[in-house]
C-alpha cells in the first residue's frame, strides 16, 4: 500500500483555539471542514496529545481560523510546533475573541468561525469535534493556505501529531 496517495487529498491549514477560564489552547490542524449547512456545522480533528484537545473538551466550544498564504514558517511554528501547555501562542500577535470567548489572531487569517461542540468522536489518536457555528466572520480576501502550498512553497513537514502523518 502506498499511503502517499492520501497526500493528494485537498485540505487547508487552520488554527483551532479554545479558552477554558485561564487555560488557552491553540494549534495548527489540516483537518477542518464544513459538514452541513442546516444546521451549519464544521468539524475539527485534534490529536489527543495536544493541550488544545483538552481545552476544547472542557470549554465545549472552539474557534476555527482559516490560515492564509500570508503566513510564514514562524507563524506556523508559533501555532503548530509549540505546546500551549507552556507557551502563550497569542502573545505578541493581534488577538480578538469570538462571541463564545475563544481567542483568535487576525494575522494571516481569512476567516474565523465560533463553534459550540455538539458531538465528539474518539478515533484513536485523535478526537473529532463537531461544532455548530454560532458566529462567523470574513477577516481577509487573501488566499487560504492549502496543505499543498504549505508543503511545496513553505517546505513544511507533516509532524507526527498531525492526522495526515504517515511514518
Amino acid at each position: 500500500m502506498d499511503a502517499r496517495a492520501l497526500f493528494k487529498f485537498q485540505s487547508g491549514l487552520y488554527v483551532v483555539s479554545a479558552q477554558d477560564g485561564d487555560d488557552v489552547g491553540a494549534c495548527i490542524i489540516n483537518t477542518g471542514l464544513q459538514l452541513t449547512s442546516d444546521p451549519l456545522q464544521v468539524e475539527v480533528v485534534v490529536n489527543k496529545q495536544n493541550h488544545t484537545e483538552g481545552v476544547i473538551e472542557r470549554a465545549g466550544h472552539f474557534a476555527l481560523t482559516v490560515v492564509t498564504e500570508e503566513a510564514d514558517m514562524l507563524y506556523v511554528g508559533r501555532f503548530g510546533f509549540r505546546t500551549s501547555a507552556n507557551f502563550q501562542k497569542f502573545d505578541g500577535v493581534p488577538t480578538e475573541h469570538t462571541a463564545l470567548g475563544d481567542p483568535y489572531t487576525t494575522q494571516a487569517a481569512a476567516s474565523v468561525v465560533a463553534c459550540r461542540v455538539v458531538q465528539k468522536l474518539d478515533v484513536g489518536t485523535h478526537v473529532i469535534f463537531v461544532g455548530q457555528v454560532e458566529d462567523a466572520k470574513v477577516l481577509s480576501d487573501a488566499h487560504p493556505m492549502t496543505y499543498e502550498y504549505y508543503h511545496t512553497v513553505l517546505k513544511g513537514k507533516t509532524p507526527p501529531k498531525a492526522s495526515s502523518y504517515v511514518g
